[in-house]
């Protein structure tokens, strides 16, 4: 459901750009610290300091850029008892304005939010998406988002070179002579995004068993003949936009079980890309994943231990966030939207085998889906 309706409230927020994927995209720059940034009679304005002024009025998208100092000035002048913050900035300008009432997101400062409504201002809080435009994505958006996953490309690169060139001792994969760790791995493959242009934080490269839990970052010894992730996930410096790309590798020899696992787990993202279409429900997608993982065998449990098997959505939205609408899996029963954009990533985890994903990223069209990252499934590295 959208957040806003025409007769909704003009949307307000105190955020910086770093933690609010909504702030870069409503002022469309860079602020490190949280800011006033709100809609009023058809403009966007911004309250910035004097540290940021010159730069946010260049750059951004904000119709009016105003100065922090002069509001705290006068808002002492107002409230001669108080120590004037947001809160009391946002009371000001809103009576300045005649902008009784704003819409503010559900992450939006609780004690801010009480300040305001005792100061008098009228705020509803979102129940959905501030911005629900965030989730159509325009053509500059597409080529970010391709940006991203060129960069997630390079970082799995890194990997597969460091991988083949590792030699085989016994238990253990030796590059340059000291063991590969999944810390020298994550490393290699940050080096790689940020020479690019990217930071890529929380990078997973887990082996063996860590891998059965999807969102183990992998550390210590990486082993020969084991399944290995790598989750690529980088935010472009110069735009904000995500990547999102994994890749399963195995350096060694595979057995016939690791084999039949990662088939299963490349035939259910074909299966899950043969049905993204506009008009399609997420779950529909979600549910040819688990059709063809339960038609090949592979059982899902769910125990005082953990889980085994495909327990995760087989995709999410991406953007400004790793993470935002639309979704794809048993939760999302509304159709797909044209324009929208989704990994695919299913899974299988079972301790003692090991664990497979594959993820892509792709565009929702009126047909086939337009794929917007690019990297070769080659895994079984000899």
């Amino acid at each position: 459901m959208p957040a806003q309706t025409p007769t909704s409230p003009p949307p307000l927020l105190y955020a910086d750009t770093e933690r609010s994927a909504d702030a870069l995209y409503f002022g469309r720059v860079s602020v490190p610290d949280p800011f006033i940034a709100f809609a009023a009679r058809g403009k966007k304005y911004a309250v910035v300091s004097a540290l940021e002024f010159g730069r946010v009025k260049r750059d951004s998208a904000f119709d009016r850029v105003l100065p922090l100092e002069h509001y705290l000035a006068k808002a002492r002048e107002v409230w001669p008892q108080r120590k004037p913050g947001p809160a009391e900035i946002i009371t000001l300008l809103s009576r300045e304005l005649d902008q009784p009432a704003f819409t503010v997101p559900e992450d939006f400062p609780a004690g801010v939010f009480q300040k305001i409504l005792d100061l008098g201002v009228a705020l509803t809080l979102a129940t959905g998406p501030l911005f629900p435009s965030r989730e159509i994505k325009t053509p500059a958006e597409i080529a970010a988002l391709r940006e991203g996953n060129r960069c997630s490309a390079l970082g799995l690169a890194a990997a597969e070179h460091i991988l083949r060139a590792s030699q085989i001792k016994g238990r253990s994969l030796l590059y340059d002579g000291k063991p590969l760790t999944s810390e020298r791995l994550k490393f290699a493959i940050e080096t790689a995004c940020l020479e690019a242009g990217a930071i890529s934080a929380h990078t997973i490269a887990a082996g063996g068993d860590q891998a059965c839990d999807p969102h183990e970052r992998g550390s210590g010894p990486l082993r020969p003949h084991q399944l290995i992730i790598v989750d690529i996930f980088p935010r472009v410096t110069a735009t904000g936009y995500h990547g999102d790309m994994t890749r399963t590798f195995l350096r060694g020899h595979a057995n016939d079980a690791q084999r039949a696992l990662v088939s299963a787990v490349r035939s259910a993202q074909l299966a899950a890309l043969k049905k993204i279409r506009a008009d399609v429900s997420g779950r529909t997608v979600h549910e040819a994943v688990t059709a063809t993982f339960t038609s090949l065998g592979y059982e899902t449990k769910h125990t005082s231990r953990g889980s085994t098997g495909f327990f995760h959505g087989t995709g999410h939205g991406l953007g400004l966030a790793v993470h935002e609408p639309p979704g794809l899996s048993i939760r999302y029963d509304t159709p797909l939207r044209l324009g929208t954009v989704v990994t695919v990533e299913p899974g299988l985890y079972y301790p003692g085998l090991g664990a497979c994903r594959i993820e892509d990223v792709v565009q929702v069209t009126a047909a086939a889906p337009k794929f917007l990252s690019k990297f070769h499934y080659v895994w079984e590295l000899r």
